[in-house]
């Protein structure tokens, strides 16, 4: 008989890793990445937090002797590589499975059942060192016969280097102490509040709560929290998500590099966005009839504040960018306030529906049945071709003044053209 089988695939340091690809001088230096407008650390290589250094601390605060001492790397966040390398990630596990689940950027959960045949345990070194060949990124392998399982063999799997990334707990004879060795607080699906809770009932470790009795977890933690805990003993209760459904709503914001006080600023700043907000619809086949604008100030410095927001519907649905900006420019006009020096800027897209499910009307051409989807498609197709960007609105801009403060910002090795790496032969 079949069992469920899980391995849970996730990148060590992703967004550090990324960095070390395509930089071999950076192997063993301790690499710290910066939040939107370099502010905190947000991520760390394992060299950097063998230093003292953690999540969230402000940039600027770093010791400079300590910089110069272990030559620490400091980089802005390249949202456009990082998403292009798990995209790669992602591609190469795709051929060990075809049932995978992308979790998030840096993780995914794959199906192993009907693979009993196999020695797990190496499976997943295979897979390990073939995410490694194909694309540069170190990677921990948990496998278990539930989803939280394997999250706890992946945690298992990170934190033991004798183990060399891969752990299956499906068959290990020391199960319990495992388990014993999890606190409630690194369990996937205890947040905070839950980890207080069950440490005043006496429960610091995933053993502990995998043996709480079902009435009682299902009163603290609702069902969500009993099928947990039947996890963590073994019994599968949460399947694959293969079907992503579709967003309900679509936002685009970061806040500005230096406050924008001009209304031509904040006006490239908001088209900006809001091309960004509907190729993301495009890219997911739908299209929206609603659109939200909104802006703010800085709420934490010591000047006059204000913030708002406003909504438009469009005639019909669409995902032709200038049906969105001609919108996104009248909403603008009446929520701008001059004297105020403005934070953050953005658009909201909703009322979205898949492309077969768009309405049609008997007076109106769609937006799929007239010359703006041809328009759209060439774009993006010239975009994907020739890198992001390249063709765009002038409403959008040209200097960006606002754009968010990246001053350490490495290339985009695998989105641009000009930035694709050069080997010399010596």
């Amino acid at each position: 008989m079949a069992h469920d089988i899980f391995a849970l695939v996730d990148c060590n340091s992703f967004y550090a890793s990324c960095e070390k690809v395509f930089n071999p001088q950076l192997a063993d230096k301790p690499v710290g990445i910066l939040s939107n407008n370099d502010g905190i650390i947000v991520a760390l290589s394992p060299e950097l937090k063998r230093l003292g250094i953690t999540r969230g601390t402000p940039g600027f605060k770093i010791d400079k002797q300590l910089i110069r001492k272990h030559d620490i790397k400091i980089f802005s966040s390249n949202y456009a590589l990082y998403g292009d390398m798990s995209n790669r990630v992602m591609q190469t596990l795709t051929q060990f499975t075809p049932d995978i689940e992308i979790y998030s950027i840096d993780e995914a959960f794959l199906s192993l059942s009907g693979f009993e045949y196999l020695n797990f345990s190496d499976y997943g070194r295979k897979i390990r060192d073939t995410v490694w060949k194909w694309t540069g990124l170190p990677v921990s392998i948990g496998i278990g016969p539930t989803k939280t399982l394997a999250k706890v063999a992946n945690r298992f799997a990170k934190k033991h280097s004798f183990i060399e990334n891969v752990f299956d707990i499906t068959d290990h004879p020391n199960k319990d102490k495992i388990l014993r060795w999890i606190e409630v607080e690194h369990i996937w699906g205890v947040g905070r509040q839950y980890a207080k809770m069950l440490r005043r009932n006496g429960i610091e470790n995933a053993f502990q709560l995998s043996q709480a009795p079902d009435k009682w977890v299902q009163n603290k933690m609702t069902i969500m929290g009993l099928r947990m805990v039947k996890e963590l003993r073994g019994i599968s209760c949460i399947d694959l998500e293969m079907d992503i459904e579709p967003k309900k709503e679509i936002v685009s914001s970061r806040s500005f590099g230096t406050p924008v006080t001009e209304f031509r600023d904040m006006q490239e700043a908001t088209a900006a966005h809001c091309t960004r907000a509907v190729k993301k619809l495009r890219t997911e086949k739908q299209v929206a009839s609603q659109i939200t604008v909104f802006l703010t100030t800085n709420r934490f410095k010591n000047e006059p504040q204000y913030a708002n927001y406003a909504t438009a519907r469009l005639p019909l649905p669409s995902a032709y960018t200038p049906d969105f900006l001609k919108a996104a420019s009248k909403i603008l006009k009446n929520l701008f306030r001059p004297g105020y020096k403005y934070k953050k800027t953005g658009v909201m897209i909703s009322d979205i529906m898949n492309q077969s499910k768009a309405p049609l009307d008997l007076f109106e051409p769609t937006y799929l049945d007239d010359h703006r989807k041809t328009i759209m498609d060439c774009m993006d197709d010239i975009n994907e071709k020739m890198g992001s960007g390249k063709l765009t609105y002038a409403a959008t801009g040209i200097k960006q003044p606002w754009q968010m403060k990246r001053e350490k910002l490495t290339p985009g090795y695998t989105t641009s053209w000009s930035h694709i790496p050069v080997v010399k032969a010596c």
